[in-house]
């Protein structure tokens, strides 16, 4: 089968994770797909088969990816996870589809056009856009009351308004205080860096004890229908444009961002991941804490319905789960 086969391939799932004890079952529970694979396409595909086509008959579709910097993954999404993941939305439907972001540690315009995507956008048919280059009008301040925001934060129409949005994330590390950049901190990515009077969004967040605390609740803003973790490799020190790597081999999707950064911070465990993010409880780690206190995703670990679709993938569970499942 060619790729555009196997990304309309049909749903085969092996669940691998019970469903918690019975005075649990009333709780919202989160699917999570983990395949592991020894190349990038081929986990892609998998992952991307076995979570199901998406339902997106003639949907603006807005992809949230990492662009922070330039620097090559897991510093920055693939391009060819990115690649494949166009793929699939447009076999699933999708009428249009926009990849925005902004850089934290470089230009944006220049990141993108070091990484190839506006090459790669022509090619492939997708719209760009440069989060920095908005006009004020399609920036949106959101105040964010009971949160750690002095001021709130800007937030583009484009996410908040967008009829799907799918966050595609790498698997780290992150030595700047945010301890692990997942799907949660992957949306710091679209907050203004700059607001009226030329305030710096960015140094009240990377100069916060809050830090962590302010990146869950930037993911109240909007919600993904998907995320796409590539964790093929990880910074398991260091991070986010380098650091201690690490090559866990495994594709995640899910669309719980709790659920999903549960699992990422696991897997990080697993390979090997030091400092903050090692220490305590998963659903302890403030990140994750706070996500669930403002009702982004599951409460629990044993809420988390574990997925593969192979005999490796089975065994890698049955190391990663108790891991998960110890807080």
């Amino acid at each position: 089968m060619n790729r555009r086969d196997v990304l309309k391939g049909t749903l085969a799932s092996t669940s691998v994770a019970g469903r918690g004890p019975a005075s649990f079952a009333a709780e919202p529970r989160a699917r999570v797909v983990l395949v592991t694979a020894e190349e990038r396409g081929d986990g892609v595909g998998r992952a991307l088969r076995l979570w199901g086509n998406a339902a997106l008959g003639g949907k603006h579709v807005v992809v949230k990816p990492n662009f922070n910097s330039a620097d090559p993954f897991p510093g920055s999404t693939h391009p060819e996870t990115l690649e494949m993941l166009l793929e699939w939305l447009g076999a699933s439907g999708a009428s249009r589809v926009t990849v925005a972001d902004r850089s934290g540690m470089g230009n944006t315009r220049e990141v993108m056009t070091a990484k190839g995507i506006f090459s790669q956008g022509t090619r492939l048919g997708y719209e760009t856009r440069v989060l920095d280059e908005l006009p004020a009008q399609d920036w949106v301040a959101h105040p964010l009351p009971e949160g750690h925001w002095r001021r709130g934060v800007l937030f583009p129409r484009l996410l908040t308004e967008a009829e799907v949005v799918v966050s595609t994330c790498c698997l780290k590390t992150h030595r700047f205080g945010g301890h692990f950049t997942l799907s949660l901190k992957n949306s710091v990515g679209a907050v203004a860096k700059y607001g009226p009077g030329g305030y710096n969004y960015m140094s009240e967040l990377h100069g916060s004890p809050a830090q962590r605390k302010m990146i869950a609740e930037i993911n109240l803003l909007y919600r993904p229908a998907l995320v796409l973790l590539d964790g093929m490799e990880a910074f398991v020190g260091g991070g986010p444009e380098s650091g201690e790597r690490a090559t866990p081999q495994v594709i995640i999707v899910g669309s719980d961002r709790v659920a999903v950064d549960a699992v990422g911070v696991a897997v990080l465990r697993l390979h090997g991941a030091r400092g903050a993010v090692a220490a305590g409880r998963i659903f302890g780690q403030e990140q994750i804490a706070r996500a669930v206190e403002i009702g982004l995703g599951v409460r629990r670990p044993d809420s988390i319905d574990l997925v593969t679709d192979d005999q490796a993938g089975r065994e890698f569970l049955e190391r990663l789960r108790p891991i998960l499942v110890q807080s």
